[in-house]
């Protein structure tokens, strides 16, 4: 089992050491120092399973095609440079075979963590898999009245050495596994939100699952000691939920699981209200309740019923697809867009003092700061780092070159080496300064759930400002029109979504301009 021990690392004097009285508190977004130690541990990336078992399914197609060919290669000849010198049909039956290998064990739970700690108990699945593909190719291969155009030995030898390349393979990755549990590798971190009673029963039943990857990292609860003790089931109580939005933003925590009971909806829903900005998934544990649902209205980790609440957006492969979509689009958008962007260096560096490129601190993904580059656009006494006074129509803090490029939004083309580094997306939420305000508040102040627009990396353009939101922010229906577009985005992305805003962006800069100045 892996989760948390909390005798590691805690222990009740070090909690009572961070307690006033009332329980742990935050002020304007600081951890108390227990929790803020607790963050730091948890600052590393984790293996995501899903990633993992996608990857495995790669590994053994694409190593038993290699096997086959090369056995096919070394006995019965290629010739790369002869018409018909290629054995075609050997390559099919390759493909072929290995796409139905993963199909079956697929099918047969193979590709299943729990198959990756027990490897010797679970080969014989992978020896029923292997056998079936190919009785599948003999049956297909004789009904095709193609069995003299294969060589046996070619057959024998790929099915004997697919098997031996598949047990050392599993072998290695149970070691992989077992090192990857011990170390938190590949672990999911959750943290539980409601203490009491309710927390200690789930998370006893949390601790009972077999071969479980939770590690539970904490406890947080709005309600005082009295009513929600700074210790359940040996876990400490690490703050309110205005702390655990600080504490998940900073550590990398993938789940959190809310134990409080249905007749507390009030409480959950307040919860929520605040919660549901993060990109984490959250749980309601049904674990203690006595309603009983259909089986498929749940998820489960192990054999605990828990009903999805929010999940975090473009995850896993989905976050592959975005990056790999980011890299490409990046690459040929600096490939194709570099004379602009040398002229327009050129013409800011040399019509007014100062540097060509304007580096700002702006909100990231999960709320984090990240620096953004654009072709500076005012005078280089008058820049606003903080963007509190936002640019009007005819601002004479701008330059004349600066109005041109602001306009048709030239002046954000180095966000190409942005995205190409991580720190954006090409598509997403435009990231927007940490101190941006419209009239006399922040962002964050005027639209409710602003920094929901955060759970995803933020983009050069978007699906705001393909609708016409972007420029001037002077009035508050503006940022939250803006928030609006941003969040369905977020709720409806795709690598398609994606291309279409990418290639109506030119479109818009001519059509929907009239508010960028």
């Amino acid at each position: 089992m892996n989760t948390f021990d909390p005798q590691e690392r805690f222990n009740r004097e070090a909690v009572i050491e961070y307690d006033d009285g009332e329980g742990l508190t935050v002020k304007d977004g600081v951890l108390n120092p227990l929790a803020e130690r607790i963050a730091a541990e948890y600052r590393t990336d984790t293996v995501s399973p899903a990633m993992l078992t996608g990857t495995l399914r790669l590994i053994e197609f694409f190593m038993l095609i290699a096997i086959a060919i090369g056995i096919m290669a070394g006995y019965v000849g290629v010739s790369w440079t002869v018409p018909g010198g290629i054995p075609w049909h050997y390559i099919i039956a390759a493909v072929t075979g290995s796409a139905v290998f993963v199909v079956f064990l697929q099918l047969m739970d193979g590709y299943q963590i729990r198959s990756f700690r027990h490897s010797f108990s679970a080969f014989g699945k992978i020896i029923l898999s292997w056998s079936a593909t190919f009785a599948m190719l003999l049956i297909a291969v004789f009904f095709l009245k193609m069995s003299e155009q294969f060589s046996r030995v070619w057959f024998g030898s790929w099915f004997l050495s697919g098997l031996v390349f598949l047990f050392f393979e599993r072998l290695a990755l149970n070691f992989l596994v077992r090192k990857w549990g011990r170390n938190g590798t590949m672990e999911r971190r959750a943290v539980i939100v409601g203490g009491g009673k309710s927390a200690e029963r789930l998370i006893r039943a949390l601790e009972q699952q077999a071969d479980n990857e939770i590690r539970i990292c904490g406890i947080f609860d709005d309600r005082d000691n009295d009513r929600s003790p700074p210790i359940v089931a040996g876990y400490p109580k690490l703050g309110n939920i205005e702390e655990l939005v600080e504490f998940s933003r900073r550590a990398r925590i993938s789940m959190l699981i809310v134990s409080l009971p249905f007749s507390a909806e009030s409480r959950v829903l307040a919860m929520l209200k605040k919660l549901w900005i993060l990109p984490v998934d959250i749980r309601l544990s049904a674990h203690s309740s006595n309603l009983r649902f259909r089986p498929r209205t749940y998820s489960y980790i192990g054999k605990l019923p828990m009903f999805d609440i929010f999940d975090r957006p473009i995850r896993d492969w989905d976050s592959v697809a975005k990056r790999a979509f980011d890299i490409v689009f990046s690459v040929l958008g600096i490939i194709v867009l570099s004379p602009i962007m040398l002229g327009a260096f050129l013409a800011v560096k040399l019509t007014s003092r100062g540097p060509a490129i304007f580096v700002q601190e702006r909100h990231g993904f999960n709320n984090e700061i990240i620096r953004v580059f654009k072709f500076r656009s005012m005078y280089v006494e008058q820049q606003d780092q903080t963007a509190r006074n936002a640019v009007k129509k005819g601002d004479p803090r701008v330059t004349p070159v600066g109005r041109f490029i602001r306009k048709t939004s030239i002046d954000e083309l180095p966000q190409f080496f942005n995205a190409l580094r991580g720190d954006l997306s090409l598509v997403g939420p435009r990231p927007h300064a940490v101190l941006a305000q419209t009239r006399d508040r922040l962002y964050g102040e005027v639209v409710d759930g602003y920094f929901a627009r955060h759970r995803v990396k933020p983009g050069v353009t978007g699906w705001a400002q393909i609708n016409g939101w972007r420029g001037e922010i002077d009035h508050d229906d503006k940022i939250k029109m803006r928030t609006e577009c941003d969040l369905y985005y977020i709720e409806n992305w795709s690598v398609l979504f994606d291309l279409k805003i990418l290639f109506m962006t030119p479109i818009s800069l001519i059509t929907k301009s009239d508010n960028a100045y």
